[in-house]
Formats: C-alpha cells, structure tokens, sequence
C-alpha cells in the first residue's frame, strides 16, 4: 500500500501548483485503485475548506511553509479534522512523503507543527467578513456580495453543502431497478433522485441513468416543448440530452470540438439521436441562423458559485474582477443568440451563479436593448426566491441547487 497521502498530493500539486482543475487532475492521474475513493474525498475536502486550512497553517506555522510543504500540511490537516485520523499516523506518513519528495530539510518542521497543532487554540478574526470567509472556505468578495444582496439568509447559502449524489434515470423501469432497497429522497423531476450513496456500474455505459444536478434539470423543466431548440452553451451535454426527450430537434452549439465531443458521446450512450452539435462560438452572431428556432437556451458561462460544493476549486480559482468579464460575455451571448429566436418564441436564460450581476443584471441590460423580448414568469416545482425577473433556486432551498433561469418571449411584430 502506497503512502495514503501520496496520491492526493500528486493530485493536488497539479491543483495549485499547475492551475489544473480537479476533475481534469484526477482524470489525468494514475492512482490506487484500492483507495481511489478515499483520495478523491481528501482532494476535494482539501479544496472545499482551502480558505479554513490556510487560516490553520497560518496560525499554528512559525513561518510561511514553501507550495509543496503547505499541500501536504493540507492533506495532513483535512485527514485530521474531518476523517479523524490518528496525529501520530498523519504526521509519520507526512514526514516520510516529504522526506520521499526530496523535502527533507522541512521533515522537521512537518513534525513539529503537526505535533503542536491544536484547533481548540483557534480563534477567528473579530471582522465579520473575515470570520465567515475562514469559516465557510468562501473567498472575502463572495462573502461581501452574498451579505449585500442576501443580508441575513447569506449565511444559509455559505453553510450548505450537499452531500447527495443526483441521479436521472431513463425511465421507469431503470428507476425502479435501481431504488430497491436504496436510501434515496425523490425530487420534484421525474424519475430524478437524491443519493447519499450511488455506485456506478453497467448500467451507466448501458443508458440507464446518467448524473445531472438538480439545478440543470430544474433548467430544463422551465423551457416548454418546442419543435426546434437552440442550446447555445450545451457542453457536456445534459441538458440538450434531456430536452431533446420534449423537442423534436434540439441544435447544440459549443465552442471547443473537444467539449462538443462530449456531447456526442453523452447523447451515443443515452440513445438520443436528434441532437445536432455544431461547433461554433455562440457570442458571434450568424445569418444562417436568424430567426430559425421555436426557443433558445442560453445557459451562459459563470462564476459558477451556485455548484460550489461540487466544483471546489471555483473558489479558488474564480476571481472577483472575474465576474464583470463574465457578465459582459453573457450580455454578448444572449444578444446573439436572441436573433435566433422565431417571432412569437421563448428565449432563456441561466446560469449557475448566485450573484445578481451575472442573473437579473444581465436580463435587465439585454432587455434595455432589445425592445421585442418581453419577460415572461418562469415556473418550478422546486423550491426558489423569485426574483425581478427571473428565479434564483439557492442551496439551503433547492436541494443544493444555486441556480437561475429567466424566460422571454419575441413579440409576433
């Protein structure tokens, strides 16, 4: 058995050392197949509490430790804060690792600041802001948007962390195969479940059931059936598989032929044939297209601070002057795309973001410029905050989801 902090160290370096995300990381990692699961849960516990670990380093570390030395002390402190892992384990293996990465010189140190560690001795800093950013592992700027724009209830949305696993099923019979004798929590979707635990087997490569987030099927279940669909951002595919069970043709764009590849791949294995993917950039408008489908989606790129708890290191990735970029390409977008729209068809927009400026911000811009849409009120069955609009699904209440979807409509002139 290799040293249990290995593997996630070579993960995690390619993290914050390669600016690698961390599904690509452990795609393009070997590991321990014995202990694969135990990895990926330390690789991303280490990235959904970064902010938290850094502020124990901090406090405990007589000097700031070197990249490589702080991803293990990382390691060493999520195994024992969350997995509950002996100290003298932890620290026996996080010393030979260093020793066996060429980090001697720091053996030392690793040992004598994983002895000292005590998290009874922390204490916060007095500044809200900085508080709950340590606490929660969320950035100071997200903090200070989620206050501004949620007051008190921003706390709920920074605390909840969904553990399940959403499964979508193909049918009926799929569902009931797999729901006997699991613990699961139904949906309001159909033939959609919550997991606390889901293995994938066969049944995955067979079309049986795929995994989609509750917040992209709620997405979907907002837009009406159509004859012709456009879904303008559709990598990797789950929505465009999905809405083409109600529309008789769906188009998918996508800019990048690696990602349109996943399209095709997600819809070959779910047995969904009339999806067309077209590889293009969807912020640039094109004449061929204008005024040729019943309905849009634009599900545009975002900060992506509705997933957090499944994407982790958008936190440590995503930066606040980001998010001004991002809503200018998502105003780019929507315009172009919105020439697409037959007179008299929907136009909708999402994202899976919690922050305004990329949600109702962006509807109400494109609306000041475009005087033949007019909103429309957008319904769920699940749970949400309506907003000016469009609707904000948000985790403590959707299951998870923080997710946004707004539905327009091109006037018949």
């Amino acid at each position: 058995m290799t040293n249990p902090l290995y593997d996630p160290y070579v993960i995690l370096q390619k993290v914050y050392g390669g600016g690698a995300y961390l599904k690509q990381a452990i795609a393009e990692t070997p590991l321990e197949e014995l202990h694969r699961a135990r990895t990926i849960k330390i690789c991303y516990g280490v990235l959904e509490n970064d902010i938290w670990l850094d502020f124990c380093i901090r406090s405990f570390a007589y000097k700031s430790p070197k990249l490589p030395i702080r991803i293990l002390l990382k390691i060493s402190l999520y195994m024992l804060l969350f997995l509950q892992k002996q100290k003298y384990m932890v620290t026996d293996n996080a010393v030979s690792l260093a020793k066996k990465l060429g980090k001697g010189g720091a053996a030392g140190f690793i040992n004598a600041f994983l002895r000292a560690f005590d998290p009874g001795k922390l204490q916060l800093p007095k500044d809200c802001i900085s508080a709950l950013s340590i606490r929660y592992s969320i950035p100071e700027f997200a903090v200070r948007r989620l206050l501004k724009e949620y007051g008190t209830k921003a706390e709920n949305i920074l605390m909840h962390q969904n553990a399940c696993t959403f499964v979508r099923f193909a049918n009926d019979e799929a569902a009931q195969k797999y729901l006997a004798g699991a613990e699961y929590e139904v949906t309001p979707f159909e033939n959609l479940y919550a997991f606390s635990n889901f293995r994938r087997d066969d049944g995955y490569d067979f079309g049986e059931y795929t995994f989609q987030s509750i917040g992209s099927v709620a997405i979907c279940a907002c837009v009406d059936a159509v004859p012709t669909l456009l879904d303008a951002c559709a990598a990797p595919g789950g929505k465009s598989v999905l809405l083409a069970g109600k529309c008789a043709h769906v188009t998918s764009f996508e800019l990048h032929a690696h990602r349109a590849e996943l399209i095709r791949q997600y819809a070959l294995r779910m047995g969904v044939k009339n999806i067309e993917i077209v590889c293009r950039d969807s912020s640039v408008s094109d004449e061929a297209y204008a005024e040729k489908f019943d309905a849009v989606l634009v599900d545009a790129p975002c900060s992506g601070y509705g997933v957090i708890g499944e994407n982790p290191d958008i936190k440590f990735f995503r930066k606040e002057e980001d998010i001004s970029a991002l809503s200018a390409t998502q105003i780019r977008i929507l315009t172009a795309c919105s020439a697409y729209v037959k007179k008299g068809g929907a136009l909708y927009y999402s994202t899976c973001s919690v922050f305004s400026e990329e949600n109702d911000k962006t509807v109400r811009a494109f609306l000041q410029n475009n005087g033949e849409f007019v909103c429309e009120k957008a319904e769920s069955p699940l749970a949400h905050v309506r907003k000016e609009f469009g609707i904000q699904f948000l985790p403590h209440l959707s299951m998870g989801a923080g997710f946004y979807v707004a539905k327009m409509r091109r006037n018949l002139q």
